[in-house]
């Protein structure tokens, strides 16, 4: 079996704001960077969950005259709209029951910085008003107080929905949406840019055989050919993750995949090719959709157990024909929920 050393090709080193790769996709991004960090425009960058929105958003502030300020981050989908807006805007004191001193919030943090604001799909919309004026007016009053605060703040927003969706929804305001979207980035999903998966690959080994003192050298030429031909749902993160995995799985210098039991995808292209890498990841996500009783969307849908958005869910779907079955076809007598989806006749 062939085996491409890491040391003859490059352990794949961080490229620019530590992204790894040197695609046309990656090259026209950092393009954009160049274009834009110098200014202080608002920056929405567009993508996937697991395309590296949040390091693109730290190369923008790095290439930037206010790299040397603070670099603050702020998820808005990770608390309810009260924790938020105290969070973004700091309180005074006994603003609320607890509010045993002043807190200053994310925003005067990142004072003469960068406000990276991640998920801001999530952003309630009885907050929008209030972020839309702060960035705006560039002002803005702490909870409690009836003082207004003064901040110089550049923003870099991020999101993997469809924002103008939203707003046609009248689930996020148009006016913050047109305030965010001065200058848009996409993020191509690693699917559409597969040229940068050796560089991937090959750095996540290097690190991660450093970081547990493991000796993996090698990486066998139809280890990489699967890792290249799968379409990486999950993106850059699903590879990362799959990587770490597989160096803890390695004893000796040559890369070795996940057992079938962990990867199916991944370790039934490597181990028979009789099978199209496509077959197995149909079969994947119409396993996971029965598990979740043919629930796509939701905390405990097949999309959240896949981690993947919802929409990117649906749209492998339909790339891959899964569709729902009719209750008259379920032979067996089985609940209609409970084998809710299926793959086409002409695959099974």
């Amino acid at each position: 079996m062939q085996s491409t050393p890491l040391s003859s090709k490059g352990a794949g080193s961080p490229g620019f704001g530590g992204m790894i790769g040197s695609s046309r996709e990656l090259r026209t991004i950092w393009h954009s960077v160049q274009v834009v960090a110098r200014t202080n425009s608002a920056v929405l960058i567009q993508g996937e969950t697991g395309t590296g929105k949040e390091l693109l958003a730290k190369a923008i502030h790095e290439e930037s005259l206010r790299s040397q300020a603070p670099f603050v981050k702020v998820n808005c989908a990770a608390m309810p709209a009260g924790l938020l807006e105290n969070e973004l805007f700091g309180h005074e004191q006994g603003a609320y029951t607890g509010a045993i001193s002043q807190a200053i919030g994310r925003f005067e943090h990142a004072h003469m910085g960068t406000l990276f604001l991640d998920e801001i799909g999530d952003l309630p919309l009885e907050l929008q008003p209030k972020l839309l004026r702060a960035l705006q007016e560039k002002e803005f009053e702490r909870l409690g107080s009836s003082r207004t605060t003064h901040v110089d703040v550049r923003v870099v927003a991020a999101t993997n929905q469809d924002l103008q969706l939203m707003v046609k929804e009248r689930r996020f305001r148009a006016d913050l949406f047109y305030r965010i979207n001065i200058f848009p980035i996409v993020l191509p999903p690693l699917r559409n840019r597969k040229t940068d998966i050796p560089d991937l690959v090959r750095y996540f080994v290097e690190k991660f055989s450093g970081r547990m003192n493991r000796c993996v050298s090698h990486i066998p030429d139809d280890v990489m050919e699967a890792l290249c031909a799968h379409d990486w749902p999950g993106n850059i993160r699903e590879l990362q993750n799959l990587m770490e995995r597989a160096v803890i799985l390695s004893p000796g210098s040559e890369l070795r995949l996940p057992d079938i039991d962990s990867e199916p995808v991944i370790q039934e292209y490597a181990a028979c090719k009789t099978r199209t890498l496509e077959d197995a990841e149909r079969e994947h996500i119409l396993k996971v959709l029965n598990e979740a009783g043919g629930v796509v969307g939701g905390r405990h849908g097949a999309a959240s157990r896949l981690g993947l958005p919802r929409t990117s869910l649906i749209y492998r779907m339909r790339k891959l024909g899964i569709a729902r079955r009719k209750s008259s076809e379920l032979a067996d007598g089985s609940s209609p929920r409970a084998v809710a989806y299926s793959m086409p006749t002409a695959n099974r």
